[in-house]
Formats: C-alpha cells, structure tokens, sequence
C-alpha cells in the first residue's frame, strides 16, 4: 500500500507549530516538516504558528488558535493536520475530537518514510519496532484499532496489518524483532571484527539528510547507491571500498541521514546502523553549504554524534554544494579538523580531500626498514596489502624493505 490509494485524492494538509522560543526558528522547522510531507507523497496547503510559553497539555495549541485552524481546516479543504512536535496520546485524541480531521505528528510521518525507504530486512525490523515503540505509548489515546487511521501518511507498516490495541501482542512482537535484530547486530560485529583485524582504516560519512552524503560514496566509489533529491533517500548503510592516488585502500561506509527532531524510538532502532560512526577511524562530515539552515544542520549532526558516544575520531568536514555560489563560499565548521570547499558535481576540493585522508593515514603509520628472511616473504604480502610498500631489495640475507604500516601491523611482523 501507498502512501495514498490510487483512487484516493491526496492528502492535503495543514502544518501546525508552536513557538516556544524566538530563537527557534520554527518557519524553518515547518519548511523542514513541509519536505517531510511532500516526500511522504502529501502537499501541504497551510501553515500555521503559535507562540507560546510551553505546549498547551490539552491540545498543542491553544483555544483561540484552535479555532482558527478549525476554520483554516474547512477554507484551505484540507485533509488533516500535522503538528511540528511529538504529540501525547491525549493531544493526539483531543486534537481529533476538536477538528473532526486526521491528526498526526512529525514522528508519524517521519516513520511513514522509513517504512517507505526501508529495503534491507534490517532496515524493515528497525522501522517496525519504532513504529510499534511509538504506538504502544500511544494505544490509550488511539481508540480501538490501530489501523483506524485508513489510508494516507502515518499508516504504512504494521499499522496495516491491523494489530490490535493489545499491547501484549505488541509486546511480543517487539521481543521476536529484537531478538531478531541481535542476530544482525552479532553479524555486523564479526564484519567489524574482521575489518579490525585487517587494519584497513573506515571512515564513516555522516551529515545532515539531504547533504549529499550517497552522491559523496557513489562519486568516489562508483557504489551505484540510490541518491535523490529526497530526504531519507537511504537508509541502510553501504560499505564500499576507496583506492586513494596512492593505492592505499580504505572502506567508506555512508550512514542515514541526520535530522532535527530526529525521533528517539529511531535513533534506538537505528543505533546499529548509526554506531557505524562510532567504529570509525575518520568522520568524514558532509553539509550542504546552499542550504540557509546549514549551521543549525552541524549543530544536530554534533548532537546525534554525540548521542551515539562518538568522540576522539578525526573529522573532515566537506563544505558541498559550492559550486552554486559565484562567490566564494567562507563556511567553519569549528569541531573539524579539516574542512574543505567541495562539490560532488564539479569535483571541486576532490583532490584536496583525498590528499588530507593519505595525511591523516601517514599519521597513523611507522616507518621501517627491515630485511625478511626468505622464510617470511609471505609478510610482505601484508605489507603491500595494508601499508605502502616503498622499496623492496633482494640481497642476500633475504628482503629488504622500505615501508610506512599501520601501527597495529608492526607487532605481527
């Protein structure tokens, strides 16, 4: 099932936020919310703000401002409403009885396109037990069935499949997927393991959604992974590896996208997936520079970093996009210890970022010179595999090489 029905007129709806503080900036939280919703497949015909001093308990909004959307709701023919923050389960039903219309937040539609993008079984259990985790917080406020919410956004996945408001079932099934999802993760750790041992260097990207992250990986690895002008348009994470000008070989791996008000049941399901930051050896930062928002995009990606656990890793960040600007772009990102104008499309700083990530390499290297008995050849192998191979000899006593390894490699020669 689709985000709407074929037959079904598609939804129209009207975006509802609260100012709580003028620092906010909630226009552009709505403009955010308002590319949520187109990508969820509905349009929006409205929008509407509230400045308050918190959230009213009742109904998000206030009185007077509730009536105003009701007769905004019938002028603008709208289809629902969907507010800015996550709604409790008595917003949620109030809101419902007060306007006679669907009613949904923005962890709703956020899980909507997870559920849509998710292709991997992995990222299909993960969307499943958020959306089951928010639902089940929200059984008291949903009346009798879960899938009372018909068509439209808000109602892919298990939503579907009518589960009943039991919360045992839910319960239940929420156990099979984690149980489910330990299986994935003890598999991603042997594949961690394995890169650990074989000391080749993983650089996660990480950025804001839509930075240009999949363009980045697919640009420089011919990885062919799926890059829209969309938001969330990834959400597994793909592993690929990079020969740098060199011939060094090190493994970039792209993360799903960050975002404001990035739902927590999603960065539980999502963690997994996300840890890839934390495993990292690099942090390679993408931000969209023709993006107006692009600082308050750094500070959210810093925030999930940090949410994550991920500290003490080097980070380049990628300054993308500048090839829209006739001027020259003057970005800093102060957490970085790199930042380099670039442009996925022009190959603008292409050379300057692959020179930084041999540097950072080289840092990480000893240098030595050793001669190998004829016996332990085979070392050299490992030499040319992980390190760069300067100059080998062969002389008498055996061979003799000239060469920068990792440090974790010297131990085993």
């Amino acid at each position: 099932m689709g985000l709407y029905d074929t037959d079904e007129e598609i939804e129209r709806v009207i975006l509802v936020g609260v100012e709580l503080n003028p620092k906010d900036d909630v226009e552009m939280s709505l403009k955010e919310l308002e590319e949520l919703v187109k990508t969820a497949g509905a349009i929006t015909v409205g929008k509407m703000i509230q400045p308050r001093d918190s959230f009213h308990p009742a109904t998000y909004i206030g009185k007077g401002k509730l009536d105003e959307l009701r007769a905004y709701i019938a002028e603008a023919d709208a289809t629902g409403i969907v507010c800015d923050d996550e709604l409790s389960p008595a917003q949620l039903r109030n809101l419902e009885d007060e306007l006679q219309t669907k009613v949904m937040d923005r962890t709703m539609v956020i899980l909507d396109i997870f559920a849509k993008r998710a292709t991997t079984s992995e990222g299909k259990i993960q969307v499943e037990m958020a959306q089951l985790k928010y639902r089940s917080t929200r059984l008291s406020g949903l009346g009798v069935s879960l899938s009372r919410l018909g068509g439209g956004i808000g109602t892919r996945g298990p939503g579907e499949k009518k589960i009943e408001t039991d919360r045992r079932l839910i319960r239940d099934r929420i156990t099979k997927l984690s149980r489910d999802l330990d299986e994935i993760k003890a598999h991603r750790e042997v594949q961690r393991t394995k890169r650990d041992k074989a000391t080749t260097l993983v650089c996660a990207i990480v950025g804001y959604t839509n930075a240009g992250k999949s363009t980045l990986l697919n640009d420089l690895t011919n990885a062919n992974v799926l890059s829209e002008d969309k938001l969330f348009a990834t959400l597994d994470p793909t592993t690929r590896e990079l020969e740098l000008p060199n011939k060094e070989k090190i493994l970039l791996t792209d993360t799903v996208g960050f975002i404001r008000k990035l739902p927590h049941h999603l960065i539980e399901a999502f963690r997994s997936t996300l840890e890839e930051a934390k495993y990292a050896d690099i942090i390679i930062h993408v931000v969209d520079a023709s993006n107006e928002d692009y600082d308050r995009h750094m500070q959210t990606v810093y925030k999930t970093l940090e949410e994550l656990g991920v500290k003490d890793k080097k980070i380049i960040t990628l300054i993308n996009k500048v090839d829209k600007f006739e001027e020259p772009v003057v970005i800093k990102d102060t957490k970085a210890d790199y930042c380099i104008n670039y442009s996925n499309k022009s190959h603008i700083g292409q050379e300057e970022f692959l020179n930084t990530l041999q540097e950072i390499i080289m840092e990480s290297r000893v240098y030595i010179e050793r001669v190998f008995p004829y016996s332990e050849a085979g070392k050299i192998q490992l030499i040319r595999e992980y390190g760069q191979l300067l100059k080998e000899e062969y002389v008498q006593e055996g061979v003799k090489v000239c060469a920068y390894i990792p440090r974790e490699l010297e131990g085993r020669l």
